[in-house]
């Protein structure tokens, strides 16, 4: 309800600082898919504005550092015809948005948005073996601490479950509503183990404990895990 009422007052904020030249605001990622966890999900908000010169910017300014400061992630800045063009590129996170996502001022531009496949796969590996190697670096600076450890994959796993649901996308499967289904799936298509994936999203979701992940086998699995899919994805044409 807080988190509503904070969304509630930055889009009013923003509509009277960018007036008419504010088209769209929506709200996508998990807030709008339904796997919103208040200890490890951000508020995402994509926001159409007609202009996006120095000065639009800066008018915008004020009110979107305020935001930050409440440690929310900026808003993306898109004019209508930038989102139109980009969709090829950035057709992960427009698939994604076009499927869920909420439309808290202006007209629903999603609902009619094209996303081309073009470069759907090579996107896809290159965020898979982007985030590998930010985890490889991350993990080299907690070893040894499971606290760290633990928080480390709590905190990736969801963005490893949308690629992986990105994946079967990529392999023609048809991918099911949840992030837990769609890894069992994944899983079962090309042979990894998913239980410490499966694990993770329990925790995030407080129906297990923390204390049940046991960090080096789990870790240890865990990158096996994300190295098989990335196999899988590199070996499609």
């Amino acid at each position: 309800m807080e988190a509503e009422k904070q969304i509630a007052e930055f889009v009013d904020r923003l509509k009277q600082s960018a007036g008419a030249n504010l088209e769209c605001v929506a709200l996508f990622g998990s807030a709008a898919s339904g796997d919103f966890h208040s200890n490890f999900s951000d508020i995402n908000i994509l926001c159409i504005v007609r202009e996006l010169s120095a000065a639009a910017l800066a008018a915008l300014a004020p009110i979107i550092n305020n935001w930050t400061k409440n440690k929310f992630p900026a808003p993306l800045l898109f004019s209508r015809t930038e989102l139109e063009r980009s969709a090829d590129v950035f057709a992960i996170e427009m698939l994604d948005i076009c499927q869920h996502h909420r439309i808290l001022h202006g007209e629903d531009i999603f609902s009619n948005l094209r996303v081309p496949m073009d470069l759907h796969r090579v996107q896809l590996e290159h965020n898979l073996r982007t985030k590998l190697l930010t985890l490889r670096q991350m993990y080299i600076q907690v070893v040894g601490d499971e606290s760290k450890v633990r928080r480390l994959m709590l905190d990736s796993v969801s963005n490893f479950g949308t690629l992986f649901r990105h994946t079967l996308i990529a392999l023609g499967e048809k991918p099911a509503p949840g992030k837990a289904d769609n890894i069992r799936k994944l899983a079962e298509r090309i042979q990894f183990d998913p239980a410490i994936f499966l694990l993770l999203l329990q925790v995030r979701a407080r129906t297990a404990k923390e204390s049940e992940i046991a960090t080096g086998p789990g870790f240890a699995k865990y990158l096996e895990g994300i190295d098989k899919v990335i196999q899988t994805v590199d070996a499609l044409e």
